[in-house]
């Protein structure tokens, strides 16, 4: 009786709260370390911890267990398998939530998913973004199709909060079945290398149902998410290298679609301007790195690279000039000249897609010899897949801004942020050669007869060279384009950064707006 009189005073109800919240985060706390530090990982809060500022972390429905009537109280554990709530970081509100592998396997349930659901809510709400860290078995199979339930609200939850606010997912332990869903709809997915695995189904469903005999790191590891599926937009070594790599990611953009990112002091780029009026080769047939560009031309010469295992003969990532945020699309002629073709066509129209939703201009830098021919490239869609690229630059209505390094031939000069693409401001180097396809090529194919009338004379050297000289001057430079205004401006190449800079600056009050539609159909 005593007891129960005191519960009912408030010193009683205090110490009822002192146990109950023991229970829900110490307790819960305690059981994670025992289960994820033997493995290397840490605990769903210890993550939130290591991502947001000190301190800022308030969490939401750490009381939260599941109602169900037939279940004893280890199946009512405290949190449900995911830590949610609402931080900073560097200042600026996020939402958040991560999963707690540690409680039924960080499992979807109807109390998991109800959490994670008032989240995403919230984040919409308030405009900010939404970062999520997964680390989950998939379904809670004892709670049946109401676990598939919350993978669709969820789902529909994040497709209505793309373009709205940034959705970022950190992929830290299994991520399996209906779980895979949500990274593939955010807007960036970091997996950490060795521990991550992300598959809809596993290795043991797949041999059960086709024979074949897989690990689940050939089926879906870091690496093969990243160079091959084309989900990934960073491999991190460790929990700390991924968590950092959201923190930096997000000092590029805004808190939602409303809003323009943050701006910074302007620093100087990292490599002098005049290296780039010597970094062309003399010789179409040498390549050259466009990251020693971008050094050039961006602040610090900082390149916050996304999906670089991807496509590597076009580069796409987020900078700074002048202290303001810029993304950048760049054909990189280390890897195949800076060749297009399907996944460096999709990559890229992600990216200026997801640049256009949050306001960040687009710098292009255009070295590209074309499409990649081939069956294989056709068979797969080259025609429908590629036109991604050509309808993310269309529809954008961010400031774009295009440089011309050196080869602009056939669709690739069209498809690269192109004046006919709506650029705004279309630069060329001189060392440009914008044009149907190569001198070489267009020699041999249109001057076929000469060339072999002077090789049975025995003068087809001198000849070829006096027709490439003839079509060069004509034809493969940027002053053709120049003459109809497909260009801006031939400039030198040391001028680029304060050439960018300065239009730039006039563009920051551009106005486009397209006709009424619901939405668009693009080739998808």
């Amino acid at each position: 009786m005593v007891d129960e009189e005191f519960r009912d005073t408030t010193a009683g109800r205090m110490a009822e709260f002192e146990q109950r919240y023991r229970a829900a985060v110490v307790g819960t706390e305690q059981r994670a370390r025992q289960k994820q530090h033997p493995r290397g990982k840490h605990t769903a809060r210890e993550r939130v911890e290591l991502l947001v500022d000190r301190g800022s972390f308030v969490e939401t429905g750490e009381f939260v267990q599941h109602g169900g009537d037939c279940l004893d109280e280890e199946q009512r554990r405290y949190g449900d398998g995911v830590v949610t709530g609402h931080a900073t970081v560097d200042g600026r509100k996020v939402c958040l939530f991560a999963h707690d592998f540690s409680t039924f396997g960080g499992s979807m349930g109807e109390a998991f998913g109800e959490k994670v659901v008032k989240v995403l809510d919230l984040a919409l709400k308030i405009g900010c973004p939404l970062i999520g860290l997964n680390d989950s078995g998939g379904a809670r199979i004892q709670e049946g199709v109401t676990s598939l339930a919350y993978y669709a609200e969820v789902a529909r939850r994040n497709s209505r909060a793309s373009g709205v606010v940034p959705q970022i997912s950190v992929v830290m332990g299994p991520c399996a079945g209906g779980a895979v869903y949500t990274p593939a709809l955010t807007d960036f997915t970091v997996m950490v290398d060795r521990t991550s695995r992300m598959f809809v189904t596993g290795p043991e469903v797949v041999r059960s149902v086709t024979g074949e005999e897989i690990s689940a790191e050939e089926l879906g590891g870091a690496g093969v998410n990243a160079s091959l599926a084309g989900n990934v937009h960073y491999v991190a070594a460790d929990e700390e290298d991924a968590l950092d790599w959201v923190r930096t990611l997000l000092t590029f953009l805004p808190d939602n679609n409303l809003q323009a990112p943050p701006e910074f002091a302007e620093t100087e780029a990292a490599l002098p301007a005049s290296e780039l009026d010597t970094l062309v080769p003399d010789s179409a047939h040498r390549s050259y790195d466009m990251l020693r560009v971008l050094g050039a031309v961006l602040d610090e010469g900082e390149l916050l690279e996304v999906q670089s295992a991807l496509a590597p003969n076009v580069l796409c990532g987020f900078g700074r000039l002048r202290g303001r945020s810029v993304g950048v699309v760049a054909n990189q002629p280390m890897h195949q000249s800076g060749i297009l073709d399907i996944d460096a066509s999709e990559k890229a129209a992600r990216f200026v897609r997801f640049c256009d939703a949050f306001n960040i201009p687009v710098l292009t830098f255009v070295d590209v010899p074309g499409y990649l021919p081939g069956s294989s490239q056709e068979r797969r869609g080259v025609i429908r897949r590629g036109a991604k690229l050509i309808y993310a630059y269309s529809e954008a209505t961010v400031p774009k801004l295009t440089v011309v390094t050196r080869k602009a031939y056939g669709g690739g000069y069209a498809v690269m942020g192109s004046k006919h693409l709506g650029a705004d401001v279309n630069l060329a180097w001189p060392t440009s050669e914008i044009a149907v396809m190569g001198a070489e090529g267009a020699v041999e194919l249109l001057y076929r007869e000469e060339l072999a009338e002077a090789a049975a004379n025995g003068s087809v050297d001198k000849v070829r060279a006096k027709l490439l000289a003839e079509y060069r001057e004509e034809f493969a430079n940027p002053y053709a384009a120049a003459r109809r205004g497909y260009v801006d401006a031939v400039i030198r190449p040391s001028w680029t950064r304060q050439r960018l800079a300065t239009s730039l600056e006039m563009l920051e009050t551009k106005r486009e707006e397209g006709p009424p539609r619901k939405h668009s159909t693009m080739p998808l």
